[in-house]
């Protein structure tokens, strides 16, 4: 039984690396620049989403400050408080602007590919005939 079960999971192996392609074709240069510019824009998207984050916290501090300056009419915290909030405001603003250059990055990196693709499959196809 177990000697059966041995076999059939052997064979069965098997059968996966012959399914394998034999000839696969190496990626083409458009294909590595396309993945290349597409690791970079998640890079910089991933650092984009990060400098948010930090913004976000220092508006928040910011308008904690501006409140706290309030409630104990100290007026030079008050404007320390502002001058925050307005600074992480600016960041957040410069932040998002990274971000949707790094997506659009990200973007031309899969058409860069794509042309890399049609272009191997392309050459395929004329070596095939």
């Amino acid at each position: 039984m177990i000697r059966t079960l041995i076999r059939s999971s052997l064979f069965l192996g098997l059968l996966s690396f012959a399914a394998l392609p034999a000839g696969a074709a190496e990626p083409t240069a458009a294909e590595n620049a396309g993945n290349k510019m597409e690791r970079q824009g998640n890079a910089q998207e991933k650092a984009a989403d990060a400098d948010k984050a930090k913004a976000a916290k220092m508006e928040k501090h910011g308008k904690a400050m501006q409140d706290e300056g309030k409630a104990h009419n100290n007026k030079s915290e008050q404007a320390a408080g502002e001058r925050k909030e307005k600074k992480g405001k600016t960041k957040m603003k410069a932040a998002e602007a990274h971000g949707d250059t790094a997506k659009q990055m990200e973007k031309s990196g899969n058409d860069v590919e794509k042309s890399g693709v049609k272009e191997k499959k392309s050459e395929q196809k004329a070596a095939g005939q």
